[in-house]
């Protein structure tokens, strides 16, 4: 929770000015995204206008999890990187980038696979966490941290013209989770490098992430808890499908 007193300078108040005059948001708004602490896993296509986003907009902390380098083929989505970065690894190229935008904002770089015991640690106490990876063994497994640490759960995916978000805000008990989607033993990995992706598409769910996470940080507007949103990028389409929570789900039923 944000502290009563108001610690911005002038240049800071002017930096965030058009954020700070927003109905709704105001200065408590930009005090709350200055102590908060956001964890995105993955910093690719979806995490790279995420990262991107929220640091812009004055998130305090920000940790990235990612274990991969900076490959050329890369570059036609994952607009945090660019061609000085091939062969670095994706945390470190990222900070540069993100530090560049915003150099007050506190960047933690972990350069490899969590453990469900590791990754349960990290995000404990934390604002929310961001799923940009690209597979659902990794899907599941941060489902299963956020489920267990009560930590609200921003996730998104896309692939070649199609892209779906959703929240789920685990914080609440009525929330669905990622395994009341989908069955952890019965999906098969689909991503970009097999199948190929349309840049835009990533940019604009990965966006949707930094603002679904702003509005929760903030509490402000109404988060896509518990509604699919799917993104038919062809035919410019929204379709919107609601999630219960699944009462015999194998991960969440159990919290």
């Amino acid at each position: 929770m944000p502290n009563d007193d108001i610690n911005f300078n002038d240049e800071q108040l002017l930096h965030y000015s058009r954020q700070i005059m927003l109905p709704h948001f105001g200065i408590e708004g930009q005090q709350q995204l200055q102590q908060a602490h956001v964890v995105i896993m993955g910093v690719g296509g979806l995490g790279s206008p995420a990262a991107m986003y929220l640091a812009a907009a004055g998130v305090g902390i920000l940790t990235l999890v990612d274990f991969d380098t900076v490959d050329s083929s890369n570059l036609q989505r994952q607009i945090v990187h660019n061609t000085s970065s091939i062969g670095e690894s994706k945390v470190e190229s990222a900070k540069r980038t993100l530090l560049a935008l915003n150099p007050e904002t506190n960047i933690n770089c972990i350069n490899k696979k969590l453990t469900l015991d590791e990754l349960e640690s990290l995000i404990t106490d934390t604002s929310c966490v961001i799923d940009a990876t690209d597979n659902f063994t990794a899907r599941f497994l941060i489902n299963r941290a956020c489920v267990s640490q009560r930590t609200a759960l921003i996730s998104a995916a896309a692939i070649q013209f199609e892209g779906q978000i959703t929240v789920f805000d685990l914080r609440q008990e009525n929330s669905a989770c990622y395994a009341c989607l989908y069955n952890e033993s019965g999906e098969e990995n689909t991503n970009c490098s097999d199948n190929g992706i349309l840049a835009p598409v990533v940019g604009i769910l990965g966006s949707m992430q930094a603002l679904e996470a702003i509005k929760l940080i903030c509490t402000i507007g109404e988060t896509l808890k518990n509604r699919l949103l799917i993104f038919d990028a062809l035919a410019l389409q929204w379709r919107t499908m609601k999630l219960n929570k699944d009462t015999k789900c194998p991960v969440c039923s159990k919290h």
